[in-house]
């Protein structure tokens, strides 16, 4: 049973080689210039000014983000149902999943917005 999984494990390891022999290669390879101005933080071609030139960021923005994506990419699972409900024989059970589905989104919501991760000051 075992010997079925082997092309599997080969691939895995022949793409793990790979990976590292080509982070390997381009360490070697690659010009290696460390200075000042090359290790300062960089802004979309501007000099940075005022938090960002220390080098720290608040990661309030990027909590937001990841908030939105992920409330995002889970309403698409939506769409799916959207279309499976015209089956007359499971559109009771998948209207109910929809809703608890919906539940659990909307409890997250809830939380995100108790800990007051969506104010943007």
């Amino acid at each position: 049973m075992l010997l079925a999984y082997l092309p599997v494990l080969i691939m895995i390891a022949f793409v793990s080689l790979v990976a590292y022999a080509v982070l390997f290669i381009s360490a070697l390879l690659r010009p290696k210039n460390p200075y000042q101005r090359k290790l300062e933080p960089w802004e979309c071609g501007l000099e940075p000014i005022g938090e960002a030139s220390k080098g720290q960021f608040r990661i309030h923005f990027f909590i937001v983000a990841i908030l939105f994506i992920i409330f995002d990419v889970e309403t698409l699972f939506l769409f799916p149902w959207a279309v499976i409900l015209d089956d007359k024989s499971i559109a009771g059970f998948l209207l109910i999943e929809m809703f608890i589905f919906i539940a659990i989104l909307g409890i997250g919501l809830m939380y995100a917005w108790i800990k007051k991760a969506l104010e943007w000051v």
